[in-house]
């Protein structure tokens, strides 16, 4: 029996690091895998026979494949992995596990994990809480969220509650 290849599947770039990528991303995020893993079958510019080359992994049912393609390229935040959380404990598990891990914190929910790949952890609550249709409202927490990092719910309503 001949497992299922998604039409569409994302490539992310790794100088050698996309098994310990996929490896991580498995163990942190719901509904995520770590599948085959693709060792060269010849010498190639940034690696040599027998070397991993690719990784087949899910994130968040998201199918992807890491590729050891070299320092060429590296991640930058014009893509990004957004996670939708439902409360605070996930919102504080998913990012403290993505900058706990050799990551790095940036501003409004964004977040970089140790391969340089960027993450927004986005509670529920904070676009609930933008989209508010009473515009004042939805400013409100907007306000409230350029001030942080990882998103704080109860700050974030209770700018939205005014």
């Amino acid at each position: 029996m001949s497992k299922t290849v998604s039409k569409n599947t994302i490539c992310l770039w790794y100088d050698g690091t996309a098994l310990d990528a996929a490896t991580f991303y498995a163990q942190t995020f719901p509904d995520s895998t770590l599948g085959t893993v693709y060792r060269a079958p010849g010498d190639y510019p940034s690696g040599k026979q027998g070397d991993v080359l690719t990784v087949d992994f899910t994130v968040l049912g998201i199918p992807c494949i890491g590729l050891n393609g070299g320092p060429e390229f590296k991640h930058s935040e014009a893509f990004s992995f957004q996670v939708a959380t439902d409360d605070q404990a996930e919102t504080d598990r998913l990012w403290h596990a993505i900058v706990g891990n050799g990551g790095q914190e940036s501003e409004c929910g964004w977040c970089k994990d140790r391969w340089g790949l960027s993450w927004q952890i986005t509670p529920r609550a904070l676009i609930a809480a933008i989209a508010d249709p009473d515009p004042a409202a939805a400013k409100r927490a907007f306000d409230a969220m350029m001030t942080m990092r990882k998103i704080d719910i109860a700050t974030i309503e209770a700018a939205r509650r005014g």
